[in-house]
């Protein structure tokens, strides 16, 4: 499989750390272009809530694939996904091999069969154009600087009424990163063939017109 891409379908592939702004980037894209876009971390939001919501162990990978399987895209724009700790049992059950493969061929379909039959679609997460999409056309890998992606991510949490300090965020933001590079299956990694996008100095416009540029610099003509 081309990593789940029909050579007529254009696939922009976009990963990156969290709060590096590849969300906002993948939204507004997506807009841009009128693609269907599907932001991956919140499938593996989802699984953690399920398995947060049974009262499930992250430690039980058997608990946490099955949950995974339960996982419908319906469920992605539940506000509740936005969660820190959801984000934090996310990050730690998307190691397990049972829970990838269980989310896996969903993320592919999505890439293979746009929503509404649309000639494109956009995915964000951390392993889209190394593993899930690896014959996407377009792969942009978007980043910043631990201490800018922890202030902004301090900024989300206050401006959501959480009550967060910016070293306990930083704290989290640090292991997250170790934890996502370092695991053994599918780790963020920037893929060879990816453009590299720092948002460390840009705004939203400034990160979007950077993204576009590229985009349009590399997509296939017909």
């Amino acid at each position: 499989m081309n990593g789940g891409t029909d050579p007529a379908v254009l696939v922009i592939a976009i990963d990156g750390p969290a709060a590096s702004g590849k969300g906002t980037l993948s939204a507004r894209l997506a807009a841009h272009y009128g693609f269907p876009r599907l932001d991956s971390g919140r499938l593996y939001r989802a699984a953690a809530r399920h398995l947060r919501d049974a009262g499930g162990d992250a430690d039980d990978e058997a608990a946490a694939t099955r949950v995974a399987r339960a996982v419908t895209p319906q469920e992605l724009d539940d506000p509740a996904l936005g969660a820190d700790d959801i984000a934090v049992l996310a990050s730690r059950i998307s190691a397990y091999s049972g829970v990838r493969a269980a989310l896996l061929a969903l993320q592919q379909n999505f890439a293979a069969h746009p929503p509404g039959g649309a000639r494109g679609a956009i995915i964000d997460g951390r392993d889209i154009g190394t593993q899930v999409c690896p014959g996407a056309q377009i792969k942009l890998f978007v980043t910043a600087s631990l201490e800018t992606r922890a202030e902004r991510r301090l900024k989300q949490l206050q401006a959501e009424g959480q009550t967060s300090i910016k070293a306990r965020v930083l704290h989290d933001m640090r292991e997250r990163d170790a934890r996502d590079s370092a695991r053994a299956l599918s780790p963020l990694k920037q893929a060879r063939d990816a453009h590299l996008v720092d948002t460390t100095s840009l705004d939203a416009d400034q990160a979007f017109e950077t993204a576009l540029a590229l985009i349009e610099a590399h997509r296939p003509r017909d």
